[in-house]
């Protein structure tokens, strides 16, 4: 039986660094090149960004839970560093940017203290472990699976020194039909059921080759998770892709052993493998039941969530493109350090929440995070974009701010457009997959010259049950972009709909308006 609490050793941890900092010097002094130097602190949570002049931190949350603790941590760590940008993941995490190697360096090794290790946070090893943002507050989930996540986090952290994985793992958590951490296309996704149990997912993605994933096991009991993480990493090593990395990923073992349900048998008999070994991988994890009731006083609007806990609320926050001012930090904290119960939930759309406030409480959050989205289409997701990523050739922060401004210019109702997602390259950093609306960068050659652009995608969902990987129909021009959303809301907006319900009656419609720009 395997208690929660069980994590690598600092000591081992504060080892390790020593190189992240011996070979950080290196790079910024020259002496190592940035392929080298990627595929090395990929490890430590951190990468050179753009130019190869500063780098970026990514601080892991396991199931997206910030503790006050935390909080300050963060917070302290921005002023003694004097740290000017941060990000919301869609993985649930916060990145710090615009670090010199010595801030990262020093940040990394005062988290452990604050009990935040970015060890694994990149590169080819288990990603921070995602989980249902309201998960033990949420009005209608299953269960709570918060508990079951952050465990499953802890052991996944044991297999940091494992000596094959595939290129990321990612494991995600949900605790209703609403699917919002996308398990069911995840490299192992646990879903809740209405009977306390999960249904298990493998070998789906996003990115490149899409996957949704397969249906591997049901009604399987919380505390025989592990053995089902295990299953997946013995799974890889039998029949992953090590010879090409572009392919080094769990979606590409459906294809290449026969489908879906030659890849269900594989896992399962690498289960039974599990099970039939005698090692003991039982999860025993306590719930500590929250106390704290409301006091009589209400709050209500847009951001506003009631909880399953009568007379308490959840107060949304999405700053635009998942960048919060700087000094958000110390003034959220200020304000709730006194609050009973009360902590932060990232969300997979780059959206976090403070939760368990009573209405009084609820009202002064609203307050103190004023500036941010005030519509669905205003919470709309990007990656941190070409202008900072190595990777991204597109500036994806840049456009959804030219987007959001059009938007706001046109005066559309709030519910003529949805949230769309855009990412600056082919990988998923922005789940531009998901989206009923969604972008990933590329160029379009006109007269045979490459111009900015972004390919479109229409239709995905994310839902449990009718989970879809959006339709690519074509590329627009980066400059077309806040054009073509501007119609489509006004073309809503005349319809008297919201932009759902409009999809929905007019099926086609999105697809023949979008063909326009697309060419």
């Amino acid at each position: 039986m395997i208690e929660t609490g069980k994590q690598l050793e600092i000591s081992s941890i504060r080892e390790e660094m020593k190189e992240f900092r011996e070979k950080t010097d290196a790079f910024y002094a020259g002496e190592m090149d940035k392929g080298a130097y990627k595929s090395f602190s990929g490890r430590f949570g951190s990468y050179a960004q753009k130019g190869g002049q500063a780098s970026m931190l990514r601080l892991r949350m396991p199931a997206g839970r910030v503790t006050k603790e935390k909080l300050k941590f963060i917070a302290d760590a921005i002023a003694s560093h004097q740290v000017k940008r941060a990000h919301f993941t869609t993985c649930q995490t916060i990145q710090l940017h615009d670090l010199s190697g010595e801030d990262a360096y020093e940040i990394m090794s005062a988290a452990l203290d604050a009990g935040i290790i970015t060890l694994g946070g990149g590169g080819d090893f288990p990603r921070n472990v995602m989980c249902s943002p309201l998960s033990g507050v949420e009005q209608g989930e299953y269960f709570n699976t918060l508990p079951w996540a952050e465990a499953a986090g802890e052991y996944l952290m044991t297999f940091i020194h494992a000596q094959k994985m595939p290129r990321k793992l990612k494991v995600a958590f949900s605790n209703s039909p609403k699917n919002i951490t996308h398990a069911t296309y995840r490299d192992l996704g646990f879903a809740a059921r209405p009977d306390g149990k999960f249904d298990v997912y493998s070998a789906g993605g996003l990115g490149n080759n899409p996957r949704l994933g397969v249906l591997v096991a049901e009604a399987v009991e919380p505390s025989d998770i592990l053995y089902y993480i295990k299953a997946m990493w013995l799974t890889f090593l039998a029949y992953g892709n090590y010879e090409s990395r572009a392919k080094a990923r769990t979606r590409y073992m459906q294809e290449a052993l026969g489908g879906p349900e030659a890849y269900a048998k594989a896992y399962r008999e690498k289960l039974a493998e599990v099970y039939a070994s005698g090692e003991d991988l039982k999860l025993s994890v306590t719930e500590t039941p929250l106390t704290k009731r409301g006091d009589g006083s209400t709050a209500e609007g847009f951001r506003v969530i009631p909880q399953k806990q009568e007379g308490l609320y959840s107060v949304l926050y999405h700053p635009i493109g998942g960048q919060p001012p700087i000094t958000w930090f110390a003034s959220i904290y200020g304000l709730i350090q006194d609050m009973q119960d009360v902590e932060l939930r990232l969300s997979p759309d780059e959206t976090i929440y403070i939760i368990n406030l009573t209405g009084a409480e609820a009202q002064a959050v609203l307050k103190a995070t004023e500036g941010g989205a005030e519509t669905l289409f205003e919470t709309s997701v990007s990656c941190i974009g070409g202008t900072t990523c190595q990777v991204g050739p597109r500036d994806s922060q840049g456009l959804l701010a030219a987007c959001i401004k059009a938007v706001r210019e046109a005066e559309l109702p709030a519910d003529a457009l949805p949230q769309i997602h855009i990412s600056g390259c082919t990988s998923s950093c922005g789940t531009h997959q998901t989206g009923a609306i969604g972008f990933n960068g590329t160029v379009k050659m006109i007269d045979k010259v490459a111009h900015p652009a972004f390919f479109l995608h229409v239709n995905g969902r994310e839902g449990q049950a009718d989970a879809c990987i959006g339709t690519q129909l074509g590329a627009i021009l980066e400059t077309d972009i806040p054009s073509f959303l501007v119609e489509l809301g006004r073309t809503v907006a005349e319809s008297g709909l919201s932009f759902f319900a409009w999809r929905d009656a007019n099926p086609g419609k999105l697809e023949e308006l979008a063909g326009k720009y697309i060419g």
